[in-house]
């Protein structure tokens, strides 16, 4: 049952706590403001007192989760562990308390972290030069592709044509039809590999670009991405890799050198900030020196030794977001990146893909993976077997602690008929083996309830903690019992499953988010790659 309303509550009369100044005791709104100007009906609010009101917002947020309650398994979002001190670094008076619209040369804290943050996250990319104005991933795509759009301008080509491949993020496509680039959609083979001999017939002098995540979303590393490179370079077009996946890369190789021309990172994927419940974000984006002249302004960069916004940059794409970006966001980023140093983030890159096999393998027998091979840093499970559809059996899970993973065709995430009683799991490398374990022990415990008819299908739980018997939201939803790769054609020999096992037993870092902290010590132009 849902808690009441503040309108529900609220009392003819009541009020919180009234603050007056005697110096303004005789202000008069009308003879500021005009008389027209001030509303003479009663505007509806609730009326409470401070307690009540802190209260209800108190209870509200403990009918919420996130990865402060528990493990959050969510496939291709990467709900990592956000370490608190990052927050009070980005909280520090220097950083909280100053003003956008005060004079530049005042700011010079925000200037030398922001330059250094886009020199790591230029050598975490492999790219020239580096913005940190958008706003989240999806605002990276569109700054990225304004840049691709100006770039072909400016060269007097008329390119008109996005490839995306059919395992790439929802947002892709819809970034694409926003800057007025049409898009053609590149299938996936039987092992789940972008399909070359159809991009190849797709390919011509109209293509702009290939927007490319790898690994993709459906966990599995694009092995030819060399051969991708080199004959999207050779159509004169450029490649643009999507960062969202790059927590299962980062520190171990880079999109730069895999020959992608632009990128975008996802902070919360990858360098840990918040996410969730449409708060901020941010989405820096990366480019290679020929795009380099398009970056929106202002560009953070030294000049004579001293950080400063450049504003004087005429083939700019222009100003994306008000004033500097999000730059707490930014900062519990730079924070992050200071704090693991070169080697942490490599482990951290390691231990997410060491998680994400492990979840594969202990789960293989009730929910086999889709794809006969290793993960990334998420796997894709199918749920064709299970005694009841997937979608009442995540949702039974929410009962046990664990949130859900991803369902194919939730979110941004859309793939074709036949994965639609896939799930995509995504451990990230904070959750230690006791919680994967956890987690592991939850799917089974479901499994079971199903396998004895406990889950009806009206009411995911005979004793479910929200209440009443309720009716499915999803009724347009209508699950195939079909999936083109059956349990018959699963041969992950089982020594793989033995070996994954081991080496999460034998590899007891599984928190190599927070390693001790290096205190005191400043990564300044260290490289990442070992």
């Amino acid at each position: 049952m849902l808690p009441p309303s503040l309108f529900d509550i609220s009392r003819p009369g009541v009020s919180g706590s009234g603050v007056f100044d005697q110096d303004f005791s005789d202000f008069d709104p009308a003879a500021c403001f005009g008389a027209a100007a001030l509303s003479q009906d009663p505007i509806g609010l609730p009326e409470l007192s401070e307690h009540e009101v802190v209260r209800h917002f108190t209870n509200l947020s403990r009918h919420t989760y996130g990865v402060d309650n528990g493990p959050y398994p969510l496939g291709s979002c990467t709900m990592k562990y956000s370490p608190k001190r990052n927050d009070a670094l980005a909280q520090l008076p220097g950083f909280s308390k100053p003003h956008p619209h005060q004079p530049a040369d005042s700011l010079q804290g925000v200037w030398e972290a922001f330059t250094e943050l886009q020199g790591f996250v230029a050598e975490l990319t492999g790219m020239d030069e580096v913005t940190l104005q958008p706003a989240a991933g999806a605002h990276g795509e569109f700054t990225g592709l304004l840049m691709i759009r100006k770039y072909f301008e400016e060269k007097g080509e008329s390119r008109k044509t996005i490839l995306i491949p059919d395992s790439a993020h929802g947002t892709n496509p819809a970034s694409a039809a926003m800057v007025g680039f049409d898009c053609k959609i590149i299938p996936t083979t039987e092992n789940g590999l972008m399909d070359l001999e159809a991009m190849g017939r797709l390919m011509d002098d109209d293509v702009a670009a290939l927007m490319l995540t790898n690994p993709s979303t459906l966990g599995l590393f694009e092995k030819n991405i060399v051969t991708i490179a080199k004959r999207i370079h050779d159509q004169g077009a450029l490649l643009y890799y999507d960062g969202a996946n790059l927590n299962a890369l980062m520190g171990v190789v880079r999109p730069g050198d895999m020959g992608f021309d632009v990128v975008h990172i996802n902070t919360h994927k990858t360098l840990s900030t918040p996410h969730g419940g449409g708060g901020p974000g941010a989405g820096p984006v990366g480019v290679k020196a020929l795009l380099a002249p398009y970056l929106p302004i202002p560009v953070i960069r030294r000049v004579d030794g001293t950080a400063m916004p450049d504003k004087d940059r005429p083939q700019s794409i222009g100003r994306v977001k008000a004033h500097f970006g999000h730059t707490e966001v930014l900062l519990r980023a730079y924070a992050y990146i200071l704090t693991q140093g070169p080697d942490g983030l490599r482990t951290a890159t390691e231990n997410a893909v060491l998680n994400a096999n492990y979840l594969q393998a202990r789960l293989a027998e009730l929910l086999p993976p889709v794809f006969d091979q290793f993960c990334m840093h998420e796997c894709l499970l199918s749920g064709g077997h299970l005694k009841i559809n997937s979608f009442d059996f995540v949702k039974r899970l929410i009962d046990f602690g664990v949130h859900p993973p991803t369902l194919v065709g939730a979110g941004c995430v859309y793939f074709a008929k036949e994965y639609d009683t896939a799930m995509l799991i995504e451990p990230t490398e904070t959750e230690s083996k006791a919680t994967l374990n956890h987690v592991i022990e939850q799917f089974l415990k479901v499994a079971r309830e199903a396998g004895r008819g406990a889950l009806r299908h009206w009411n995911v739980s005979a004793h479910h903690k929200h209440g009443e018997d309720r009716q499915r939201w999803d009724r347009l939803y209508q699950p195939s019992w079909r999936i083109r790769f059956t349990a018959e054609k699963i041969r992950i020999p089982p020594e793989y499953h033995q070996q994954i096992i081991l080496a999460v037993e034998d590899t007891d870092r599984m928190q190599a988010h927070d390693p001790s902290p290096k205190t005191g010590w400043i990564w300044k132009r260290a490289r990442l790659r070992q």
